[in-house]
């Protein structure tokens, strides 16, 4: 056999094992592998099961039995009775509730913008990739991993009403006088929006720098050629390019701002004279102080269906400016 046939030989022969192969197993080694993949469908479902009872168990089953007492009238022990819309009646004519969904909503307004800018203009400061800039990322970004009942509990220790505490005595320092803080009804909202503020900055602050990095470095090369200052390479090209992440974060901050209780609830629990109280405060009041749990589960559906319409809406207008 010449060297010519005994290649011929040898390329006839590995062209024809593949097919072999496939007559033999059924199908091509990728068809095959395909195959088995798909017959093991459910691989990653086992593995997501045991979270996914514990949240049926914790938190949809819950919801569902929020939902159905809100239409009854609550007996533990005696039995639950059907009242239909009555709760949702009494929850929205009551004066108490319209004026805790007012300072939900000032709250919520506030300390989303609050947060939003401070955590912008922190990440416009802390963008880089230098060793001392993580360390000040690191460190501010404590706050948010701190428990917020210790939050509150510091805060309250800083907010002293006497001329000796610590924020008193920094006022005193710049000549003003000292303040109630949380003990004045005038100060109260504004204290307690000032510590939301502080611990969702930096939170938003880290979902800027990871925005900040999407954005075309080139451009600000540009505007820097055609004269625009640091202010205008800003407001035309960095707030542009994050209008995504500003979107994203409207939407976590006012559902956070919405749901609002731990530190209203440790700091003021609603006081003085209601002057703080929102609807999570007030749906623990009417439903576990006051034992009414039809009315008070009334009030978290309607906070829940508020929640979801903001969320619809912004995600609609996100879609309507982007096409």
């Amino acid at each position: 056999m010449s060297l010519d046939q005994a290649e011929s030989a040898a390329r006839a022969a590995a062209d024809s094992a593949p097919r072999e192969a496939a007559r033999r197993g059924g199908g091509t080694p990728g068809r095959r592998v395909r195959s088995r993949r798909a017959g093991r469908w459910w691989t990653p479902w086992l593995f997501l099961a045991p979270a996914l009872l514990l949240f049926l168990y914790f938190k949809f089953i819950p919801m569902a039995s929020a939902l159905t007492m809100s239409f009854q009238d609550v007996q533990p022990y005696l039995g639950n009775r059907w009242v239909g819309t009555e709760n949702y009646a009494t929850v929205l004519e009551s004066t108490g509730f319209r004026e805790a969904a007012w300072h939900t909503v000032v709250l919520a307004v506030g300390e989303t913008v609050g947060a939003m800018t401070l955590g912008f203009a922190l990440a416009l400061l802390m963008e880089g990739q230098s060793r001392r800039l993580s360390f000040v990322r690191s460190a501010a970004f404590l706050p948010v991993v701190v428990p917020l009942a210790v939050v509150a509990e510091l805060w309250r220790i800083m907010y002293h009403p006497t001329g000796d505490g610590m924020l008193n005595s920094v006022l005193g320092l710049v000549g003003a006088g000292p303040s109630g803080f949380i003990n004045d009804p005038d100060t109260s909202m504004a204290s307690i929006m000032l510590t939301g503020i502080w611990r969702g900055a930096p939170y938003d602050m880290m979902i800027f720098l990871a925005g900040l990095t999407s954005v075309d470095r080139g451009l600000y090369e540009a505007a820097k050629v055609d004269g625009a200052s640091r202010r205008q390479r800003v407001w035309y090209v960095t707030v542009p390019g994050l209008r995504s992440v500003f979107s994203i974060l409207f939407i976590l901050a006012a559902i956070r701002g919405l749901r609002v209780f731990t530190e209203v609830f440790l700091l003021t629990n609603g006081g003085p004279n209601g002057s703080t109280e929102v609807v999570m405060t007030l749906i623990y009041k009417l439903g576990l102080e006051q034992n009414r749990l039809g009315v008070g589960a009334a009030g978290a559906v309607l906070l829940f269906v508020a929640t979801l319409i903001l969320t619809i809406v912004v995600q609609l207008l996100r879609r309507r400016e982007s096409k």
